[in-house]
């Protein structure tokens, strides 16, 4: 069988693998703490904005809606958020972090940024604020229309 010669590199197998090596650091923690990966984007999310309504958490958290469901009924069955009805409209579930959520973001983003100040001193500021620049270019381009 013939193989197929392309002209670039594999950008999403690149992309998660850069997500799996900036990972393996952060992943020890996690752990100490009985936390998944998903668990931890979920406390992250609420960590920055406070109360949130389950749709954004599931965008920003990248997680499926029906995996959400379960990964914050584990959450909140650990105390480490609370759901409840939006004050302003009923028909949307609100979540946020419990003390004991908070003080577990407040311990894991001290790991989490000495490990990013790590990647500064390493690569640079100018190149590490570079990286970031390209990735929101990169998700503004793919996530504009073709039509655009």
């Amino acid at each position: 069988m013939a193989t197929t010669a392309f002209k670039h590199r594999n950008l999403p197998r690149l992309l998660l693998q850069a997500r799996e090596a900036v990972m393996t650091n952060t992943r020890p923690s996690l752990r100490v703490h009985g936390l998944s990966d998903q668990q931890w984007r979920v406390l992250r999310v609420l960590g920055e904005h406070g109360t949130v309504e389950t749709g954004r958490v599931a965008r920003e958290a990248f997680i499926l809606g029906p995996s959400l469901t379960g990964v914050l009924t584990r959450m909140e069955r650990d105390g480490l958020i609370r759901r409840e009805r939006d004050p302003a409209d009923q028909r949307r579930t609100v979540v946020q972090a419990t003390a004991k959520g908070k003080r577990l973001v407040d311990k894991l983003s001290h790991t989490v940024e000495a490990h990013y100040a790590w990647m500064e001193k390493s690569l640079g500021k100018a190149r590490l604020a570079q990286l970031y620049d390209l990735l929101d270019r990169v998700i503004a381009l793919e996530g504009a229309s073709p039509d655009d």
